[in-house]
């Protein structure tokens, strides 16, 4: 099969004389994004050879620890939508809610009624 279209994303990161992160700034043309600051960002891929998740987790040192731990619980969230979404594990997907919603309940990000 001929490959139609490729398409990039591409993350820009200024970093201080540490090597820590000071600026984050990422692409995506197809999606209209162009230089869009973030705070943080993380990247996970499939190695298929070894099954392992290989990951880059970037975040800048003025992201705000409320903030951080919005974004775990928002990308836990993501995870169980993923998890529904591209395996059908609807039952597996609910745990992973509802423990994201304790989660999010002790790091003080949200409140349930």
């Amino acid at each position: 099969m001929a490959i139609a279209h490729t398409s990039n994303i591409t993350l820009e990161i200024s970093l201080d004389e540490n090597k820590v992160p000071e600026t984050i700034t990422w692409n995506a043309p197809d999606s209209g994004v162009e230089n869009a600051k973030t705070k943080a960002t993380m990247l996970s891929v499939w190695d298929d050879k070894t099954q392992e998740t290989l990951r880059i987790d970037l975040w800048t040192k003025d992201m705000p620890l409320d903030q951080m731990k919005k974004y775990i619980h928002q990308n836990i969230m993501a995870l169980a939508d993923t998890l529904e979404r591209a395996g059908g594990e609807a039952e597996l997907a609910k745990e992973l809610r509802e423990y994201s919603l304790e989660l999010g309940e002790k790091m003080n990000v949200l409140k349930r009624g």
